[in-house]
């Protein structure tokens, strides 16, 4: 699942270890979610999403929904 945490948390000067801090997890969980070796609970990408303001789909996106986004169908007709 990409994600665009690192660019919310630029926008808003947080470091991964404040943003881990504002939502109780490790720093070591926010850089494993940035890098996209862990995908987060819906708890934890709700909080994110809260902590900077937007919505979870602004912050998380799955390959397959760039695919749509770009006019692509996997699904001959």
């Amino acid at each position: 699942m990409k994600n665009r945490i690192k660019v919310f948390r630029a926008m808003h000067d947080m470091t991964q270890e404040e943003l881990a801090n504002r939502i109780r997890v490790t720093r070591r969980t926010i850089n494993s979610i940035e890098r996209g070796k862990y995908n987060p609970s819906i708890e934890v990408a709700y909080k994110i999403a809260k902590t900077f303001g937007v919505t979870i789909e602004e912050v998380f996106c799955f390959e397959d929904d760039e695919n749509e986004d770009a006019g692509q169908d996997d699904d001959p007709l």
